[in-house]
């Protein structure tokens, strides 16, 4: 009888990891936005818009759109995790995503329809912290790699 040994995660670069741990946070993220008790006022969850007073961990505004892009950039995240240059994407221009939703919420007031997401203060420091890492991650863990190859 043949025995396997497992070689998934050994063979994968450090890249491809990084973006794995990146999907699976957001996807818990996502499903933790609709868990009664982990989102307080969950009866104020609305499908989008600053009126959603739904607040994941106490801190966080969210909205039904805000978790289904949360569950969105998870599974980008798995899935391009498939290759290290889909990893390096998705962490580089995921991140800018996120930088640009950081710069988003600094200017629009955030009791008006422009804040769809919606995002709070919380938010946008976790939003700068995500974007700032997520860049930091492709580029440092991609570092040399072209020359190597």
């Amino acid at each position: 009888m043949a025995t396997h040994t497992s070689t998934g995660m050994a063979t994968r670069t450090n890249v491809q990891k990084a973006s794995m741990a990146v999907g699976a946070v957001f996807l818990l993220v996502g499903i933790l936005g609709f868990v009664p008790g982990v989102t307080g006022n969950y009866d104020q969850l609305h499908l989008a818009g600053h009126h959603s007073e739904a607040m994941l961990l106490g801190l966080f505004q969210v909205s039904a759109l805000h978790n289904v892009v949360h569950l969105l950039f998870g599974v980008a995240g798995i899935v391009l995790a498939k290759t290290a240059s889909g990893a390096r994407s998705f962490l580089l221009y995921g991140g800018i995503i996120y930088l640009v939703l950081f710069i988003y919420g600094l200017v629009i007031p955030q009791d008006t329809a422009g804040n769809f997401v919606p995002v709070n203060g919380a938010d946008n420091i976790l939003h700068l912290l995500l974007g700032v890492g997520m860049v930091a991650l492709a580029l440092v863990l991609t570092r040399g790699h072209k020359a190597r190859a």
